[in-house]
C-alpha cells in the first residue's frame, strides 16, 4: 500500500512537470509566430555560443580519440581533428539559417567565439605545462646534470634538421622564406617560432599565417601517432622500457604533514607558481645590438611557466609552506589543459586554412606546404631517434620524451605518457623543451633575415 502511495505521487510530479514544460512551450511558439520565427525563441548570449562550442568540440572530439584501430588511436588529438573541423564550419555562410546564423563567424554573438584561439587556448597551455612542470620536477634537475650534454645535443639536431629542410624548400621553390618559415613554426607546432617569423619578417606576412595554418594539423597528429606507433614496430617491451628509464636517481619521499597547506588539491602552490611562470615569460631580452628596436627574446608563457613549476616542484615546500599539489590534481589539469588547448589550435587552425588558401588562391601552394611540412615533421623526428638510439645510446622512453621536447609537441607529450603508462617521460621533455624553444626562435629568424 505505501509503494503505490510513492508510485502515484511520483506519476503526479512529473504529469505536472509535463504539463507546465507543455505550456511553456506552446506560448514561446505562439510568441515566436508573432515575432521573428524559432529565433526568437533562444536567446543565444555571446558566452553561450562559446562554451557550446568548446563542450561540443570536447565531447566528439574524445570520442574521435577513442577510436582505436589495431591498438592505434588518436586520443586527445582528436580534439584537435574536431576543432579544425568546427573552425571550418564556422566560416561557412549560413548567417541566416535558423539558429546555427548565431554560431557564424560574423554574427556579433559569435565573435566571441575568437576567444577559443586566445583565453582558452592559452589557459589550457598553462594548465597543462604547469601540471607537466610539477609532475617533472622532483627528478628533473637530477636528470638534467646526468643527461645535460645529451638533451641539448639531441634538441639542436631535432631543430636543425627541421630548419635544412626548410630552407632547401625555400630553394627549391618560389614561394619564398617567409612561407617556409611559416611552414617550419607549423611542422614543429611552435608558437614561439611562428612569432618570431612575423616579427622578423618586412613583407609577405600572409604567406607566414598560411604555412603555419597549413603545416600545424599533420605537426600535430604526426608527432602523436609517431610516439605510438614507433614502440609497436620496434615491438617494444614497455614493461622493460619504463625500468630503463633514466631519472638520474628517484627522488626521496618527503614528509609535507610538518609543512603547512591552505588545502588538499594544492592550488594554491599551482597559482603561486603560475603567476611566477608568467612574469619570467614576461622578461624580454634583446638580441642584437639595437636593442629593444631590434628582434628580441622571452621565454614566453610557455618556457616560464614550465621552468618556474619544475622549480616549485622539484623543492617541494618554501620554509613551513608547503608547494606539494596532489598527483590527482595534477593528471586532472594535465588533461584537461591539454585539451583547452587542442580546441583553441585546431579552431584557430581551421578559421587561418581557410581564409588564407581563399587569399592564395591557388592549390599548388598548399599541395607544397603540406607535403614540405611532413616532410619538415618526420625528418627531425626520425633523426632524433637514430641519434638518440645509435649515438647517445639513450634508452626508448628517454628518447621519445626527448623528440616530443625537441619537436616542441605538447599534445604527443599527453600521448607518450599514456602509451608509456608513466609520467617520468615529461622529465626528458622537460630538458630538450627549452633549448629547442630558444633555437626554433632563432631559426625561424634567421632564415627571413639571412635569405
Amino acid at each position: 500500500m505505501e509503494k503505490s502511495n510513492k508510485n502515484s505521487k511520483k506519476w503526479l510530479w512529473l504529469t505536472i512537470a509535463l504539463v507546465v514544460v507543455a505550456a511553456v512551450a506552446v506560448w514561446c511558439v505562439i510568441n515566436a509566430n508573432n515575432a521573428n520565427g524559432v529565433t526568437s525563441t533562444f536567446k543565444f548570449s555571446s558566452t553561450f555560443v562559446m562554451f557550446t562550442l568548446m563542450f561540443l568540440i570536447l565531447g566528439l572530439g574524445y570520442l574521435l580519440g577513442s577510436v582505436n584501430i589495431k591498438g592505434v588511436s588518436l586520443g586527445t588529438a582528436g580534439v584537435f581533428l574536431v576543432a579544425i573541423l568546427f573552425g571550418w564550419l564556422c566560416t561557412l555562410d549560413f548567417k541566416d539559417v535558423p539558429l546555427l546564423g548565431a554560431f557564424y563567424m560574423e554574427s556579433t554573438a559569435a565573435k566571441v567565439v575568437q576567444n577559443l584561439k586566445g583565453p582558452v587556448q592559452n589557459i589550457g597551455l598553462i594548465l597543462f605545462v604547469g601540471s607537466v612542470g610539477f609532475i617533472a620536477g622532483p627528478n628533473f634537475f637530477k636528470n638534467l646534470a646526468k643527461n645535460f650534454k645529451t638533451y641539448i645535443l639531441l634538441g639542436a639536431v631535432i631543430i636543425l634538421s627541421g630548419t635544412l629542410v626548410a630552407v632547401l624548400c625555400s630553394l627549391l621553390t618560389s614561394y619564398g622564406p617567409e612561407y617556409w618559415a611559416g611552414i617550419l613554426s607549423g611542422a614543429l607546432t611552435s608558437t614561439p617560432g611562428f612569432s618570431a617569423a612575423q616579427d622578423a619578417a618586412t613583407q609577405n606576412l600572409p604567406l607566414i599565417t598560411l604555412g603555419h595554418a597549413i603545416a600545424y594539423p599533420f605537426g600535430v597528429v604526426g608527432v602523436v601517432l609517431f610516439v605510438q606507433l614507433l614502440p609497436k614496430f620496434l615491438k617494444a617491451d614497455m614493461a622493460k622500457e619504463r625500468e630503463l628509464l633514466k631519472l638520474g636517481g628517484t627522488e626521496e619521499s618527503r614528509d609535507y604533514s610538518k609543512y603547512f597547506k591552505c588545502e588538499d588539491f594544492g592550488f594554491m602552490p599551482f597559482a603561486l607558481a603560475i603567476i611566477a611562470g608568467l612574469l619570467l615569460g614576461s622578461i624580454n631580452i634583446p638580441l642584437t645590438g639595437a636593442g629593444y628596436s631590434g628582434p628580441c627574446f622571452s621565454l614566453g608563457t610557455t618556457g616560464g611557466v614550465l621552468i618556474m613549476c619544475l622549480v616549485f616542484g622539484h623543492f617541494g615546500h618554501f620554509g613551513k609552506l608547503s608547494l606539494e599539489v596532489a598527483s590527482g590534481t595534477l593528471k586532472v589539469l594535465r588533461e584537461f589543459g591539454l585539451a583547452l588547448f587542442l580546441i583553441g589550435a585546431g579552431f584557430e587552425g581551421g578559421v587561418a586554412l581557410v581564409e588564407e588558401i581563399s587569399k592564395a588562391g591557388g592549390a599548388g601552394i598548399v599541395v607544397w606546404g603540406f607535403f614540405g611540412g611532413a616532410v619538415m615533421t618526420v625528418v627531425p623526428m626520425i633523426v632524433g631517434l637514430v641519434i638518440g638510439k645509435y649515438v647517445l645510446k639513450l634508452p626508448l622512453l628517454n628518447n621519445l620524451g626527448s623528440i616530443t621536447g625537441g619537436m616542441t609537441s605538447t599534445p604527443a607529450l599527453g600521448t607518450l605518457i599514456s602509451t608509456a603508462e608513466t609520467d617520468d617521460v615529461a622529465s626528458a621533455y622537460a630538458s630538450t623543451y627549452p633549448i629547442a624553444l630558444i633555437l626554433i626562435v632563432l631559426a625561424s629568424q634567421l632564415m627571413i633575415t639571412l635569405m
